[in-house]
């Protein structure tokens, strides 16, 4: 096996400046639900992990942020180097036991097998189709692919403690920074940073939808809507969730001057009033410090059972703390909306969960990132096993005219249940604003923040399902709920019991 050298340090994600307070959940029995392993790694090779998909022949294949495409055998746990040489590859996807495509910062390239020897050959440009201005923030992330072929990535804007080349790729647009000498915000100056991108199977390349900051996730669920995770700060008070639609606009003013009824106007100084009425809200919100700083891909539970009762549902990574998140949605009012919870916090998971996705067993494997002076961790990679005996957690969470149905995944203690003192609810909202430069970075200031009265619980006959009704139920919203001393009816304690529901739209 070769022994790899670490290639010189290069600059590498900064996504944002993330508060070090998170409200601890719950252990109760998930370590026996479910096991982390670590995998280990070849020796003189970087962890930090970009990307990971799975061959159609079940092995595993990564890239990694110093460059390398590295492919494990699940079964002789040896590595062997398909790739090198990428710049910054933050993605990938597996075309075929000989294919992969690979998110890099200037291109989304193709790289391939024609010999059959196990290393890759043909390197070729998919698509370079968007603007590069040289600042150091514009990674770019992804593919997915939808059932039609297309491929879908996302571009992260520019960071305002960075600069601009002298010579760019793409049209040089300075409306897409915030002012000449500040330059307090997140900037698009080349195309079409802060856009989703759709490659379509001729090879052209279309933008798709605007107004994202950071989104350091990308995926689509069961039934093929394309998800976005977007990163706290300038026009982004709190990490969120959205739901992704062709032309729509999601909140960050940068990447409108690529619009072309934007093209001579400065959106950072458009009125906000403006710019609320035009953006589409997130399905789901991410309290900031309390459910996570930094998410990252969204990713289905597309295992039929495998991994547990939560078919269906979405996992999301977390950088900044050892823990993936757990999104159960549903549809009010013809959109998305719902809840997040803490699926996994520690148990041996580490810190800087960047990279999703299900192996052939089932398990879940995440690869892992960290960078000095933002999250200090150990990289590499590892997976999250279930072992078959069930969590006792919180199965989902659903808006009622009331108040809210909790449907859990194994019966629980009636006599708890039925305590409206068990349930404390708080509801609070974020203000979608400009940022003040005096503020700093962080601006996930919680307003308009009070308890909520429980009126009363009613636990089913079954004791699966509890319906709460409150005292006041208003859109806009995140209603955090904590459980309290709620447990099974074998008297064990909820893995969670900490669960965050963004209320868009009331049920009528």
């Amino acid at each position: 096996m070769k022994c790899f050298k670490p290639y010189s340090n290069v600059s590498i994600l900064l996504f944002v400046i993330s508060l070090s307070y998170f409200t601890a959940s719950g252990q109760g029995k998930f370590k026996e639900a479910y096991r982390v392993e670590t995998i280990e790694m070849p020796k003189g090779l970087s962890g930090q992990t970009g990307g990971i998909d799975f061959l159609p022949d079940g092995r595993m294949v990564a890239c990694f942020v110093r460059g390398e495409v590295m492919i494990y055998n699940l079964q002789t746990k040896e590595w062997k180097l398909f790739a090198e040489g990428l710049l910054l590859p933050l993605g990938i996807l597996a075309i075929s036991n000989s294919e992969v495509l690979v998110m890099q910062l200037t291109n989304l390239m193709r790289i391939k097998d024609t010999d059959g020897d196990g290393h890759a050959d043909l390197y070729e440009n998919a698509t370079s189709d968007f603007g590069v201005s040289g600042n150091y923030h514009e990674f770019n992330y992804g593919p997915v692919k939808d059932k039609s072929g297309n491929l879908f990535f996302a571009l992260n804007t520019a960071s305002s403690g960075g600069g601009v080349r002298t010579i760019v790729r793409g049209e040089l647009n300075t409306r897409g920074r915030d002012g000449v000498d500040g330059h307090h915000e997140m900037f698009s100056v080349v195309p079409y940073r802060g856009w989703v991108m759709q490659l379509t199977p001729d090879g052209k390349l279309h933008p798709f939808a605007s107004g994202f900051r950071s989104p350091n996730g990308i995926g689509f669920d069961l039934n093929g809507n394309l998800f976005v995770t977007d990163n706290q700060s300038d026009w982004v008070p709190t990490s969120s969730l959205y739901h992704v639609r062709k032309n729509n606009f999601y909140g960050h003013p940068a990447s409108l001057v690529w619009k072309k009824e934007w093209k001579n106007r400065d959106p950072f100084n458009a009125p906000i009033a403006e710019l609320d009425k035009m953006r589409t809200r997130a399905a789901v919100l991410f309290p900031q410090g309390i459910m996570a700083n930094s998410p990252t891909q969204p990713l289905a539970d597309m295992t039929n059972g495998k991994f547990g009762p939560f078919s269906g549902q979405l996992f999301i990574g977390e950088i900044n703390r050892d823990r993936i998140l757990r999104v159960m949605l549903e549809k009010v009012g013809g959109e998305f909306q719902g809840a997040c919870i803490p699926f996994i916090d520690g148990h041996g998971l580490r810190i800087g969960n960047n990279r999703l996705s299900f192996g052939p067993d089932g398990s879940l494997w995440v690869g892992q990132i960290s960078f000095s002076g933002w999250v200090e961790g150990k990289p590499g990679i590892q997976r999250i096993v279930f072992t078959g005996d069930a969590p006792i957690d919180v199965y989902t969470m659903s808006l009622t005219s009331k108040g809210f149905d909790f449907i859990f995944t194994q019966p629980i203690d009636a006599a708890t249940a039925a305590n409206p003192t068990n349930y404390k609810i708080r509801r609070y909202r974020y203000e979608y604003k400009k940022k003040d430069p005096e503020e700093g970075i962080d601006i996930a200031t919680q307003i308009d923040a009070q308890d909520v009265t429980i009126i009363s619980s009613k636990p089913s006959q079954d004791g699966k399902k509890v319906s709460l009704t409150i005292g006041d139920l208003r859109p806009g919203f995140i209603y955090e709920v904590n459980l309290g001393d709620i447990k099974s009816a074998k008297g064990q304690p909820l893995s969670n019991k900490l669960i965050c529901y963004t209320l868009n739209k009331l049920r009528t």
